[in-house]
């Protein structure tokens, strides 16, 4: 008679046990390309390339990229870009929520015939490699005054960000009862004043949530500012790349040890908005 399992037990089989190891080798696979890049980042210039997990760690790399230390590496401002990294993908979310709110409730709560071609062709902008549009706007920034400046930068990374932030907000603002907006506008609010102060409360999480997956598609872009800034604009992902090639020698120590610092404030800004971002991502399936 076989043995009646408790609440919580499992029955280890074969079949079981290989799909656990599977996993934590997934796992472990998924994780390495991260531990790696940290390991490097604690060598030397000398134990880069020479050794393995076998070496002497070191914080200096860190303080190499924060203040341009010890190398000859003197074009590479890691600092500046990445205060500029901040403010450019910063001004771009808070244009993106700030048009993109109300248009995600506009276009949730008024449907009409061709709405939901609509959305779909604004978030197929997302879709469209960004070299199809990189040489007209770097013609026209250079034209009206914008290349290397952060408002530049601002003004094309929200086109990264706006059609993310609509597309996800719009199935939050549908799946709110109009029932409750309703009973404000016979309570005597206006429409602006319902939507500000019965329907944006109870969309937080998915603003959250927008607002860091949007953050991280502006912080990861690559090509916008390689191509329309130079040095008052350049972001982390431009700066980063100049220590494989500066002065002849690829620093690959210091080039990990930027990745890194660059990773930290999307990684900040999930933990700091986490109770937020868990119900955000749950609730409001992206949907057509």
């Amino acid at each position: 008679m076989a043995k009646e399992l408790l609440p919580g037990q499992r029955r280890f089989t074969p079949a079981s046990v290989a799909s656990d190891i599977a996993l934590l080798v997934w796992f472990v696979f998924s994780l390495f390309p991260i531990v790696w890049m940290v390991l490097l980042a604690l060598k030397t210039d000398a134990e880069q390339t020479s050794t393995y997990f076998a070496f002497s760690p070191t914080f200096e790399n860190f303080g190499t990229v924060l203040s341009q230390r010890g190398t000859d590496i003197t074009s590479v401002d890691f600092t500046s870009s990445l205060l500029t990294s901040l403010i450019n993908c910063g001004g771009a979310v808070l244009v993106s929520l700030l048009i993109g709110i109300p248009a995600a409730y506009a276009a949730g709560r008024w449907q009409y015939r061709g709405s939901n071609d609509l959305m779909f062709t604004m978030l197929s902008f997302r879709f469209a490699p960004e070299l199809m549009v990189i040489v007209p706007l770097f013609v026209i920034y250079n034209q009206i005054g914008l290349f290397d400046t952060k408002v530049g930068m601002i003004w094309v990374l929200q086109l990264v960000t706006m059609p993310l932030v609509v597309w996800i907000l719009r199935s939050y603002f549908q799946d709110l009862p109009e029932d409750l907006e309703q009973a404000a506008l016979l309570d005597g609010y206006t429409r602006i004043r319902a939507f500000v102060m019965v329907a944006l409360p109870l969309v937080r999480p998915g603003i959250a949530a927008a607002a860091l997956l949007a953050f991280i598609f502006a912080w990861n872009n690559y090509v916008f500012p390689l191509i329309l800034s130079d040095s008052n604009a350049s972001t982390v992902t431009v700066a980063i790349t100049k220590y494989l090639g500066g002065g002849g020698q690829a620093y690959y120590n210091l080039t990990a040890a930027a990745a890194v610092i660059a990773a930290l404030p999307p990684l900040i800004l999930a933990l700091t908005i986490q109770r937020y971002l868990v119900r955000g991502l749950s609730f409001g399936a992206v949907k057509s």
